[in-house]
This record gives structure tokens, C-alpha cells and sequence, in this order.
């Protein structure tokens, strides 16, 4: 499949106001109905909704196109499942209390397992492993309806993946078993038909929506509801990924984990041979160069919205199965990022409030920071990985890479632009953005400014990034400006962080206004700044296996007046 213009990707010129719709969770009465909804799963009626024929076969196994995780598929072959860090025992998956992260549980329920399986093993070394798990699985879940095991989302991705590794479950000449699979699998398909449109837009609603139409194509008697679940796959799909192909958690990870859902499903109208819907095809087409352009110079993910470095070569085997082909996008700007590039350097802006809570947990207060990079080497990165750390660390670390001190850009009074509550939700901060972008001859220049500090201190910080157009010169100012109401506004401590890449050496200049850079090869850049004292300090980056790996940062401190002050700086390639 191609895509030969990607839409949204003309660069426009001139200001636009970019407004999230609420910054507040789950309303009570939402929190109300989604209780009431959980509470039905025990009563009789949900019962007889989940009654039906006992399919005997499924009519077709769709191909699973990617490749799983070969550490965790060799572990399973070994006796233990293993997460980030977090490993059990097979034999000790479903005890009477399972003390599983939620991470592992979503991993174990979801069967996700078992792409990883059969990366790594034949179908008669990997069948017996995969039936041990899924009669401990049924015995501890099929027969009754309850969290997490029969969460909507974790049902679509369970038919998915049950059906896709079908030989590796159903391989067994125990009839008996193979009957109980088979009906749990048509039951979790009627369980989810009503419930899958009740889950949050984005990844949940559509992992669900998935799991809806698989089975109806997989499972006996299906074929006759497909136009009124392709009609509400496409209505999960437009609420859930913007006209510009981000997805609405503003997050690479989950828009990854989305075009994965959508290329499965493929897989499953081909088996039937069958078209997919147009919605899935243009979804998938607009989705790929969206997350191709949050890529740096060595085609791994830049680190946002608590996701890590999503190494190159598993990203381009991602994509490759999707049958995209197209150009990183340039522009997302209901997404929010913004994509500078020319000659060697790339420059990857967040220039969007974050995500609206009720959509995602563990969102960043990461507004008008960026990434930078020359070639394969990052030269200013974000700390990231607060949802991609391994399991034994500490959860004030998950926390503490959620501020916006973790990211590479301006903090106002040692705050963060948006709060961060304890809940894992986000509160009250940045609700408008305004973006403005130009191009020429000889620069892309991006100016973008937030009101997430106007609020408590009467500023807006507003930034501005200019990049040369041979790519040897990034210049930034940051700004803040008196904004607001606040009659009183007084004199503010400010701080300007740029984290730098792994293994990057640093040698500031006497007068405290400068810093040599040594990347990895010997590649040097300088870094100037005007209107604050810089000083070097440590910091940390989360690597794509989620382990904090040590790094260094340039700190620009100062004190802005009432008045507001302007803190100019440059990165300048020296060779």
C-alpha cells in the first residue's frame, strides 16, 4: 500500500490555536454508568446473553505478521512468563492471589504471550506450553465474568491473538478441551458485542471493536452482522485517531499498539478472503507517517508521553507489515508534534496540551519540549519511559519522568505546566497552545507558546525554534510573557533543561555561557545561551530494554521579572 500524499502534511503557514476539550477524568456520573455496566456481568440476563451455538471450528486462522519478543518467547520456554523485569513461574500464574503488576496481568490475559511463543519455538515444542497456560486460564477465568480477565479491550486482543496462534492452542487431541476453548472464545465474543463501544476512545475502544469483528468473522453466524460491526469499528476509529493519523492518547507507544490491532485484523479479512473496510486501509495509511515522523535520526521513536526508544529495526518490521510506504509527516498538528528536519539533523517539538485524562493514565506535562538529533546520534532527548520501566524500579521514578523537569524545555517556579495528580491522571494546567510555523530557503522556523503557568504566576512561556537549512544550527528562545489577571506578579525563578544523549561529553567555558559537546565519534557541537547561568548537572535516559541509563544536562537557571525575560540559546554543529 502507498501513500503518495499524506494528508495534512502541507506545511501552513500562519497561527493556529490548539484547544483540548477538558482536562478533567471521568466525570461521576460517567463513573456511575461505567460501575452499573460492570455490575450487569453478574446477573442472570448477562448470563443468557452469553449463551449460544458451540462452534465447532473456527472457519478460518489468520496469519499473525509480526514477530514477537524472543527474551520473553524464551523464557516461556524455560517454564516462566516474563515482563519488563517482572517474571513468574507458569505453574504459578493463576494462584489464589495473584500479586502480578498490572502491566503482567494485561501481558497474561490479553495472550499476547503467545506471539512471542511461537517466535521462538516449532508448533510441537510450543503447543504444550501454550495449552498449560490456557487450562489454568480457564479453570480461573472462563466460567466467571470478572476483572480484568473479561475487560472488554483484553477480550478483543484475547480473540486476536486465540484465533491468529490458533495451532499453538488447539493442537490438543482432548476434545473436551478443545470444545471449552473454542465456546469460551464464542462467549467472550457476545460479552463484548454491546460492551466494546462503552470503553474509552483510542487503543482500549479499539483493541475491543477488533476483537468484535474478528469473531464475527472467525466464529459460525457472524457473517450476517458484519455490516453493523464494521459500521461501529468505523465510528471507533473516528473517534479515536485524528484527521492528521495521531491517535487522541498522544502517545508513539499506543499509536503503534493501534496500527498493530488494525494490521492483525487485516490479516483476518484476508483469511476469509475477504477486503477490509476502506476505514481500517485509510486509518492505517494515515497512522504510519504520523508515527514515522516522531522518529529521530536513527529511525527509533523519540521518548513521549512516558514511552521509550522503541528500537529501529522492530519499528521497521512494524511498519513493514502494515504495507505502508510513505515519508515521515512533517506536521501533526492536532496530534501535537511537530517535525524539523534538514540535512542530518532532526528536531521533534511537543506543541500540544496533553492528553485529556479521561483518555489516558500516566500522561506528561510535556508541552513545547523537544529531541534532537544528528545522524543516528541524539544529542536532546527527554529522560522518558515513565510507563516503559522495568518492573523492579520505583514507582516515584515512573512519577518523577512524568514532570515537566524530565523533558527538555522550560520549567517556571520548580512546577510542573500541568499538574500531575496522584491518581495518575493529569489536572489543571495547559489548555491552549499557539502555534505558528514558516519556511524558507534557509530555515523551518517554529513558534508556539502555552498557557499551562499563567494560572499561579501570570506568565506565558512562549518558545521558539529555528533550524538552519542545512541543519548545522538550531536556535531557541524562550520567553516568558506577562499573561492573565494576576495584579501582583512578582519576580519568578525559571529553569531551562536539555537533557543530552547517552555518552555525550561536556566541557562548559569559563565564562558560564557556553558548552563544548562530544558525541560518540568524535561529532562536535556547541551550545551558547543568553539571559541565564548554565551549569551541567546529571541526569538520565530510559533505554528501550527500560533501564535508566546515566546522562548528563545543561541547566540554564535565572529569575525573570514581573515584566517577563527572554533566555536565548543556540546548538551549532562545530565540525
Amino acid at each position: 500500500m502507498s501513500t503518495p500524499g499524506a494528508p495534512g502534511d502541507g506545511i501552513d503557514e500562519g497561527k493556529r490555536l490548539i484547544r483540548l476539550g477538558g482536562d478533567t477524568g471521568l466525570s461521576l456520573t460517567e463513573r456511575l454508568t461505567e460501575r452499573f455496566h460492570r455490575l450487569t456481568w453478574r446477573t442472570p440476563i448477562h448470563g443468557l446473553k452469553l449463551k449460544g451455538r458451540h462452534p465447532l471450528k473456527l472457519i478460518a486462522v489468520p496469519d499473525d505478521p509480526f514477530l514477537g519478543d524472543l527474551k520473553r518467547g524464551q523464557a516461556l520456554l524455560r517454564g516462566a512468563m516474563m515482563l519488563r523485569g517482572e517474571e513468574r513461574e507458569i505453574a504459578a500464574l493463576f494462584g489464589a492471589k495473584p500479586d502480578h503488576s498490572r502491566d503482567f496481568s494485561e501481558y497474561l490475559h490479553s495472550f499476547a504471550w503467545l506471539r512471542d511463543l511461537s517466535s521462538v519455538a516449532t508448533r510441537a515444542q510450543g503447543a504444550p506450553i501454550a495449552e498449560q497456560i490456557m487450562r489454568g486460564w480457564l479453570a480461573a477465568h472462563a466460567d466467571t465474568v470478572t476483572e480484568p480477565a473479561w475487560r472488554a479491550d483484553l477480550w478483543g486482543r484475547r480473540i486476536l491473538f486465540w484465533t491468529a496462534h490458533a495451532p499453538l492452542i488447539l493442537s490438543s487431541a482432548d476434545l473436551v478441551y478443545r470444545s471449552r476453548v473454542l465456546n469460551t472464545l464464542a462467549r467472550g465474543a457476545r460479552h463484548i458485542d454491546r460492551g466494546a463501544e462503552k470503553m474509552p476512545p483510542g487503543a482500549p475502544r479499539i483493541a475491543a471493536m477488533c476483537g468484535v469483528v474478528a469473531g464475527g468473522l472467525l466464529i459460525a453466524g457472524g457473517d450476517a452482522r458484519r455490516g453493523g460491526m464494521e459500521a461501529a469499528l468505523a465510528r471507533a476509529l473516528s473517534l479515536s485517531v485524528f484527521d492528521d493519523g495521531g491517535g487522541v492518547a498522544r502517545a508513539p507507544m499506543a499509536q503503534i499498539d493501534v496500527i498493530m490491532l488494525l494490521t492483525m485484523l487485516r490479516e483476518t479479512y484476508a483469511a476469509r478472503r475477504l477486503e477490509a473496510p476502506e476505514s481500517v486501509h485509510e486509518t492505517l495509511a494515515r497512522m504510519v507517517p504520523a508515527l514515522l515522523g516522531v522518529c529521530l535520526g536513527d529511525k527509533a521513536l523519540s521518548s513521549w508521553q512516558g514511552g521509550g526508544p522503541v528500537a529501529a529495526d522492530v519499528l521497521a518490521q512494524i511498519v513493514e507489515a502494515t504495507g505502508v510506504r510513505a515519508r515521515p509527516l512533517r506536521q501533526a498538528r492536532d496530534w501535537g508534534y511537530q517535525r524539523l528536519a534538514a540535512g542530518n539533523t532532526v528536531a521533534i517539538i511537543d506543541a500540544a496540551p496533553p492528553p485529556i485524562a479521561r483518555l489516558v493514565e500516566g500522561g506528561c506535562a510535556s508541552t513545547l519540549a523537544f529531541e534532537l538529533s544528528d545522524g543516528a546520534h541524539r544529542l536532546v532527548v527527554n529522560c522518558g519511559g515513565a510507563r516503559a520501566l522495568l518492573a523492579q524500579l520505583p514507582s516515584t521514578l515512573a512519577e518523577g519522568l512524568r514532570t515537566t523537569a524530565a523533558h527538555s524545555t522550560l520549567t517556571l517556579g520548580d512546577s510542573n505546566s500541568t499538574a500531575i495528580h496522584a491518581d495518575g491522571t493529569l489536572g489543571r494546567g495547559v489548555g491552549e497552545v499557539e502555534l505558528a510555523r514558516q519556511e524558507s530557503d534557509t530555515s523551518s522556523r517554529l513558534e508556539a507558546s502555552h498557557d499551562g503557568y499563567v494560572r499561579r504566576y501570570g506568565f506565558l512561556h512562549r518558545r521558539q525554534l529555528t533550524l538552519a537549512s542545512e541543519g548545522r544550527e538550531l536556535r531557541g528562545e524562550d520567553m516568558l510573557l506577562p499573561s492573565g489577571k494576576r495584579s501582583k506578579r512578582a519576580q519568578t525563578g525559571f529553569t531551562v533543561r536539555f537533557h543530552l544523549g547517552r555518552a555525550i561529553q561536556v566541557s562548559p567555558t569559563a565564562d558560564g555561557q557556553a558548552a563544548l559537546l562530544r558525541l560518540p565519534g568524535g561529532v562536535l557541537w556547541q551550545f551558547r545561551v543568553r539571559g541565564g547561568a548554565l551549569a551541567v548537572e546529571d541526569s538520565l535516559w530510559i533505554d528501550a530494554d527500560g533501564r535508566p541509563q546515566p546522562t548528563l544536562q545543561l541547566v540554564v537557571s535565572g529569575e525573570s521579572p514581573a515584566g517577563g525575560c527572554t533566555i536565548s540559546w543556540a546548538f551549532k554543529r562545530a565540525n
